[in-house]
């Protein structure tokens, strides 16, 4: 397994909690535990965007397991850890997590979608 190279910059930016001008503000929480199915890259995390009043309106997180949308009665039963929850009402979407820095970079575009689209 190669080296990820967000993986040094997640881990310091464990418990960082930023305001944006606008009241809004994110936390992000990473450590490394140990690899196991639900969580093969070892990673646990929930970075979070909240609005002016604390709620959560924006989450990527592999705090608990998510099963995909169905598209048949069919479907297996798969469940998903890594997830993103997109608006406050969202269960949690499966998240296809590759690596610590595409985490960063995927939060802070939604982050950044989020807040541009506040300002319309």
């Amino acid at each position: 397994m190669s080296k990820d190279p967000g993986l040094d910059v997640l881990l310091e930016l464990n418990g960082t909690e930023y305001t944006e001008e606008n009241g809004y503000w994110y936390r992000i929480e990473a450590w490394i535990v140990e690899p196991t199915k639900e969580r093969p890259h070892g990673i646990r995390y929930n970075l979070t965007l909240h609005n002016n009043f604390n709620k959560r309106i924006l989450g990527f997180d592999n705090a608990h397991a998510v099963k995909p949308k169905k598209k048949s009665r069919f479907s297996g039963r798969i469940v998903e850890f890594d997830h993103v929850h997109n608006h406050p009402l969202d269960k949690g979407t499966p998240y296809s997590f590759s690596n610590a820095e595409q985490l960063l970079k995927d939060f802070f575009n939604r982050v950044n979608q989020v807040l541009d689209e506040l300002k319309r």
